[in-house]
């Protein structure tokens, strides 16, 4: 990992990386704070489910248009536009709680404008690391940066449950914006290498949307990529119930401090799994890195909604965490090695809107059948899933946590024994990255 950090790219990404960490932790205490505030404030987990789809749905929409984008500019300012934009929807937020006039809806505007620079975020960052980075670091390269996120996921829950209870969400919001300044300081202090520009297709949003087909054209022209991003179209639906029904299943079993360092605790899981990636650079296999981490994480999913028990939910946590870097860093690889650096943001961008598209309706699904199905149907005992899964509040959640594991499980073994995954790696060469 050392040896990453002493090439002037690496030097140049260290810098960034350190912006993006502290970025990372100031975004995850709002985050964490706003999910209490909302349910303590609603008890819905379908407003929960809202708050989430509100910031998501932008990033979907506007993500073809930021990978072309981001092909004809230049790297560094993309970023930094992203994260100027998510600093002004936060300050929104913190004034209008300031000022005692915060609704819930005002979060669904702030977070969907916030969504919208969002969207050039994860394009942006990827095909820069390409250029400054050396091939065989890319997995090294992404576990650091799911590092710099999971260090925010241990701290942030704990500190911010303390914060709630104790001061409000003020200090929250004036901690992420000051964050997110940072980032942008970190920033304005590089340059990225340059990399042959892509061709402009035409002007205006036809010009955009042309440049954003050739992202997509690529993908499709190679069913193993097509099929390896499709698989974690399924995989991110079953994630996506997580995001929404985590606190309200960690609240039904522990008070707002307990759940937060459970969150934290579990958490340590992603930092102990991207720190190992950073360190020893993921399986010569990246297929297996991708598919066996992600059956595991299916697994962790089960433990977490079988039975009404915080042991199990925290062992399924730290399963779930421990094992996302090595599948996340094995698929950035493959990406960053066989996409050419000029058609990397487009390409990305297509894979985030994969990766999200699935997610509003998993969103929306989540909150309605916790809400409406699950919940209500597991209340009292009798009948076979009461007797398997307990009886209660929050059993109706913990119901859906196993069925996304199921979910999770099957695809992976039908993926991963399909023959164009078999033989991705010799089907779609690596190419060498082409810096100016």
């Amino acid at each position: 990992m050392m040896n990453l950090l002493r090439t002037p790219g690496g030097r140049i990404f260290g810098i960034v990386w350190i912006g993006q960490l502290v970025s990372n932790l100031g975004s995850a205490m709002t985050s964490f704070g706003l999910g209490i505030w909302v349910y303590q404030k609603t008890g819905s987990a379908t407003q929960l489910a809202l708050i989430v789809l509100a910031a998501r749905l932008p990033m979907l929409l506007v993500s073809p248009f930021a990978g072309a984008l981001v092909d004809r500019w230049d790297r560094r300012w993309a970023m930094i536009l992203s994260d100027t934009g998510a600093a002004a929807g936060t300050l929104a937020i913190m004034l209008l709680l300031v000022a005692g006039s915060l609704e819930t809806w005002h979060l669904y505007a702030a977070l969907a404008f916030s969504g919208v620079f969002a969207a050039f975020q994860f394009p942006a960052y990827g095909a820069a690391t390409t250029l400054l980075i050396e091939k065989d670091d890319y997995a090294r390269a992404s576990g650091l940066v799911q590092l710099a996120g999971s260090i925010g996921r241990v701290a942030a829950p704990t500190v911010a449950a303390a914060v709630v209870v104790w001061f409000g969400l003020t200090p929250l919001f004036i901690v992420d914006f000051v964050t997110f300044l940072f980032a942008v300081g970190t920033l304005l202090l590089v340059r990225f290498p340059a990399t042959e520009p892509s061709e402009r297709l035409g002007k205006g949003v036809r010009g955009l949307l042309l440049e954003a087909k050739e992202g997509l054209d690529f993908v499709l022209e190679r069913r193993a990529l097509f099929i390896l991003m499709m698989s974690f179209v399924v995989v991110n639906f079953a994630f996506a119930f997580q995001g929404v029904l985590l606190i309200p299943l960690l609240l039904n079993l522990a008070s707002e401090q307990m759940a937060g360092l459970v969150v934290s605790l579990a958490a340590a899981g992603l930092v102990a799994g991207s720190l190992g990636l950073s360190v020893w650079g993921g399986p010569r296999d990246r297929i297996a890195g991708v598919y066996l981490s992600i059956l595991a994480m299916g697994v962790g999913l089960v433990l977490m909604g079988l039975r009404p028990s915080l042991g199990l939910v925290i062992a399924g946590m730290l399963l779930l965490h421990a094992t996302h870097p090595v599948a996340g860093g094995s698929s950035q690889a493959i990406w960053q090695s066989k996409v050419p650096p000029n058609l990397q943001g487009r390409v990305f961008a297509i894979r985030q809107v994969s990766a999200i598209s699935a997610a509003p309706i998993a969103f929306l699904l989540a909150g309605t059948l916790a809400d409406r199905v699950f919940e209500p149907g597991m209340l009292e005992a009798g009948g076979l899933l009461a007797m398997v899964f307990g009886s209660g509040p929050g059993r109706g959640i913990g119901v859906m946590f196993v069925l996304a594991g199921v979910l999770v499980t099957f695809t992976v073994l039908i993926a991963w024994n399909h023959p164009r995954i078999r033989n991705l790696e010799t089907e779609v060469p690596d190419l060498e990255p082409v810096r100016a």
